[in-house]
């Protein structure tokens, strides 16, 4: 859909919500891929195909504690009858030059350390006497209080196969071989391939930057007491704490009064670092919506917010436009905390998620059993409710009622039930489709 001007110029016109997503989506711009160090590209989604330059690891290595031997020279070894080896040096994690372990010889080696010339496996201390002449080792001496032990000799109690205990070069990842792909979400363990590869900086898409704005005279924030006719602002915690999770750097703005020219300018300046705008409150018909009323009356140069109707519960009120020079999303929301955060699940969600070019946009969806009847829901609309979903059980509980001011409910339920636009009710154990609110 392309949004055109006599398709949404209809102010009587009801959008489904597939209707109002796809306009939504087929007006955004994706930045261009950047060039991040590899902490700050954290969350983001790679840009590039990477494949490996060396190989993992790039020498063969101890996996062990112990010495470096030859697997011939151990082969007989018993508890009672130990092999005895003479011990030529250590080799430390990050040793350069190696000793040759010669026939009859051990080094003793760090895992992590590169296995020296000459042998082909590591026996673990433990296994040994440690050089103490005595029973089996627990550990090793440190070397500083027992620089002998890296001379002299060794028993060893058990034999050793050849390579045992040795990581190879190359056992990980073949230099040459695919590292990670594009469309990759750069979390830890992906970060510390990428260093372990020697690479400092990856080109990445990077995280859009949302800026969220409550409006409403009545908004006090948290901490402050509340006057007559006040309630405190829980809209732009919700949603600011709701965009950082979709993967967005996200910022919150303090409370605009219903103002035309208060909201103007608190809009004005977040263009320099907003990728999108998100607002709560003001997009309904009454006489004090601000929101509707200054984003309507936008200049053609200062670009375009459409209001619109849509066909669901709650959420039917939604403004959607371009605005400022660099022609910023705003996804104009409505007030009431439920409604608000309905509308970012499937709105702005989405939006966060296209412009990170994440692999997953949509929240994944299941079908469940509802646990108790659902009633009163508008035909016509697509009603969203509260649910406590058990994926074991393949069940949905319904949580609260479907008030869209009922915020406590909203903080207990961890799903949301879509009853189709064509059903009144749902009786209980009927199959409804679900969207899990996770955190992937």
């Amino acid at each position: 859909m392309n949004g055109s001007t006599d398709r949404t110029s209809h102010p009587d016109r009801v959008w489904s919500v597939a209707e109002h997503l796809d306009d939504v989506l087929a007006r955004l711009c994706p930045p261009a891929p950047v060039t991040r160090q590899l902490l700050d590209a954290q969350g983001c989604v790679l840009a590039e195909d990477l494949t490996v330059p060396l190989p993992l690891p790039p020498f063969d290595n101890s996996s062990m504690d112990g010495y470096a031997v030859r697997a011939a020279d151990v082969a007989a070894a018993t508890e009672a009858s130990p092999a005895t080896l003479t011990v030529i040096g250590d080799v430390a994690a990050g040793s350069g030059e190696l000793p040759t372990v010669g026939p009859g010889q051990a080094a003793r080696i760090m895992t992590g350390a590169p296995v020296p010339p000459g042998a082909d496996a590591v026996v673990p201390v433990e296994w040994t006497d440690g050089g103490t002449g005595q029973g089996p080792a627990a550990t090793m001496r440190a070397h500083s209080a027992a620089p002998q032990d890296a001379g002299g000799e060794v028993r060893v109690h058990r034999p050793a196969a050849a390579g045992a205990h040795i990581r190879r070069a190359g056992g990980d990842a073949q230099a040459g071989e695919p590292a990670l792909s594009a469309g990759t979400v750069l979390g830890p363990t992906q970060l510390g391939l990428l260093a372990a590869l020697g690479l400092d900086t990856v080109t990445v898409h990077r995280r859009p930057r949302v800026v969220v704005l409550s409006t409403g005279s009545e908004l006090v924030p948290p901490g402050e007491p509340l006057g007559p006719g006040q309630i405190h602002d829980s809209n732009s915690f919700q949603l600011t704490a709701a965009a950082r999770e979709a993967g967005a750097l996200a910022y919150r703005v303090g409370v605009v009064a219903d103002d035309a020219k208060a909201l103007r300018a608190a809009l004005e300046d977040q263009y320099a670092r907003a990728d999108v705008l998100v607002t709560s409150g003001g997009v309904s018909v009454g006489a004090y919506d601000v929101v509707k009323e200054t984003l309507a009356d936008l200049s053609s140069d200062e670009g375009r917010v459409e209001f619109r109707k849509l066909a669901m519960q709650p959420g039917k009120p939604q403004g959607f436009g371009l605005i400022g020079p660099d022609r910023i999303p705003l996804l104009a929301l409505p007030g009431n905390p439920v409604s608000s955060y309905v509308s970012f699940e499937l709105f702005v969600r989405p939006v966060i998620r296209t412009l990170m070019r994440h692999p997953e946009v949509h929240r994944r969806t299941a079908r469940a059993r509802v646990t108790e009847p659902l009633g009163s829901s508008p035909r016509g609309r697509r009603q969203f409710l509260r649910g406590s979903y058990d994926p074991v059980a393949g069940t949905v509980t319904p949580v609260g009622g479907s008030g869209s001011h009922l915020i406590k409910a909203m903080a207990h339920a961890d799903a949301l039930i879509v009853v189709p636009e064509d059903a009144t009710e749902v009786p209980a154990d009927a199959t409804v489709e679900v969207i899990p609110l996770g955190h992937h």
